[in-house]
């Protein structure tokens, strides 16, 4: 006998159809799997076997073959254990054909029987969703995020048992409720505030400006100066995730298997990867394609501190992803895409030994220690970050008398505000603006004209540093209120341009 059950693979953020086809035939009993199955998914024989007889089914001594097609797209993962489950029990003639009719099965098979959670339910919800798929069967942990997008009627059995009860139109006891979504609210009251940082006016300015816009930072100081204090913070004084952004960013988390069990992820994501990353790590990849940690922090912080310790290599990695807000990862049989929309803020030490400018502490490198030091660091890289911002380390007078600054809640204000000037002029923030959009929002008078014709000759500032110096500036009249860019708004941003500085 024969039956055709359907399910999903994902290529890249996106799901694809697969019909699992099921053929039950007089022959030595044997199982095959056939259809670019990778080692997991050949695994699977032995599980689902054992999931089926612990489960209190007895598979007829046939040869049983599965197709996983399209044959020409490679599978991988535990996903296929349910959906090829459901085939052999229908093939076998345990389950009827039209029960599943118009129903989509994903999920692994424990060898007791049980439904464990898998990768990527969310993006399969979706398409499902447009492909006008009335039943997904999922596994519990994964109900949430099934039901985040709606249009589908999602069941969750805990138990092979309870799932062909279920194609039977039986009823299940005890049926599982779908997880709730983290609250926003709670989840934004448990990061670090920004009063606690004392003094640094400067940065925090800085700090607030490139929330304000979506801006990439770099911070440059001595060790325990304060910059990954201050970028700790960045995070809280974001506004709040729209629904749509928090969808991508959960679908994200979905592919990865980060969720947690979470049906939505409520608050902008901040990864800090260690220098020790690979490119693959931060960029994804791998024999089995993940997304890497610039999609992770897609709609919200990518945090490299102690820039210069990781390798060029992961660092020139980024200049791509930081124009098209996207990354493209290409195998020989397939390209995924992964979304990467996400502010960059970095930290370093001006120097080696990380005592150059400094007022507590003498450096001692060499000229030309400082030089090599610094020549890790691209200047096309350099030129994708806006703001480059000096964050001296304060006596212990300083921050004894230092008065603490204004809380996250009052900052997240002003940056709302200025946000959703920036929405409803174009829909996007200030750091996505294009050149005809810029030129259009942001006109510069002749006195603007003027001092960046002067700072671009001086510091040998190139288009893309300029263009970029441009949507600060707008940042900046945004967070006053104003309408116009005027002098004052780019004589600010320029200040914010530590390294382009002569003989720093």
């Amino acid at each position: 006998m024969f039956a055709r059950v359907a399910s999903a693979a994902l290529v890249g953020i996106e799901a694809a159809p697969i019909d699992v086809e099921v053929d039950v035939a007089v022959g030595l009993p044997c199982c095959n799997i056939v259809g670019l199955a990778d080692a997991g998914i050949r695994e699977g024989r032995v599980r689902i076997r054992g999931a089926l007889e612990n489960s209190g089914f007895k598979l007829p001594p046939r040869r049983i073959t599965v197709n996983l097609a399209p044959a020409d797209l490679r599978k991988d993962g535990a996903a296929y254990d349910v959906p090829i489950a459901v085939g052999m029990l229908c093939a076998a003639g345990a389950v009827e054909a039209c029960a599943l009719a118009e129903t989509l099965f994903v999920g692994e098979l424990a060898l007791d029987g049980t439904l464990r959670p898998v990768r990527g339910v969310l993006p399969i919800a979706a398409w499902a969703r447009g492909r006008q798929i009335k039943r997904l069967v999922v596994p519990p942990e994964n109900a949430g995020e099934a039901a985040v997008v709606g249009g589908c009627d999602v069941q969750s059995p805990r138990h092979l048992g309870e799932l062909v009860a279920l194609l039977r139109g039986e009823p299940i006891p005890g049926a599982t409720a779908l997880p709730g979504v983290v609250a926003p609210a709670a989840a934004r009251a448990a990061l670090p505030d920004l009063a606690e940082v004392r003094g640094q006016e400067v940065p925090r300015r800085a700090l607030e400006i490139a929330a304000a816009g979506g801006h990439n930072l770099l911070f440059v100081g001595s060790p325990g100066s304060g910059k990954t204090m201050l970028a700790q913070r960045l995070a809280g004084i974001l506004p709040p995730l729209t629904f749509d952004e928090a969808l991508e960013t959960t679908m994200v988390y979905s592919i990865a298997g980060l969720l947690g069990g979470s049906a939505l992820v409520g608050v902008r994501p901040f990864r800090a990867p260690h220098h020790t990353v690979s490119p693959v790590g931060l960029v994804g990849g791998g024999p089995q394609v993940r997304p890497g940690e610039i999609s992770l922090a897609h709609n919200g912080v990518l945090f490299l501190d102690e820039l210069l310790e990781y390798p060029r290599s992961v660092l020139e990695s980024l200049r791509q992803p930081l124009e098209d807000r996207s990354v493209t990862i290409v195998r020989a049989r397939r390209a995924a895409v992964y979304p990467a929309d996400f502010m960059l803020i970095a930290a370093l030490n001006p120097c080696p030994c990380g005592y150059l400018g400094s007022a507590v502490r003498t450096c001692i490198c060499s000229g030309t220690a400082i030089g090599a030091y610094r020549a890790r660091l691209s200047g096309p890289l350099v030129d994708r970050i806006d703001l480059h911002v000096d964050v001296p380390a304060l006596s212990y007078q300083q921050l004894a008398h230092a008065e603490s600054g204004e809380p996250t809640a009052v900052v997240r204000a002003r940056v709302a505000e200025a946000r959703e000037r920036q929405r409803g002029r174009g829909g996007v923030s200030n750091a996505r603006l294009t050149s005809p959009a810029l030129a259009k929002v942001a006109p510069i008078d002749a006195a603007g004209h003027d001092l960046l014709e002067r700072a671009a000759t001086r510091l040998g500032l190139s288009a893309r540093a300029i263009t970029r110096i441009r949507r600060v500036a707008r940042t900046i009249a945004d967070l006053e209120g104003s309408a116009a860019v005027r002098a004052v708004h780019l004589a600010e941003t320029l200040q914010y341009r530590v390294l382009d500085q002569p003989n720093v």
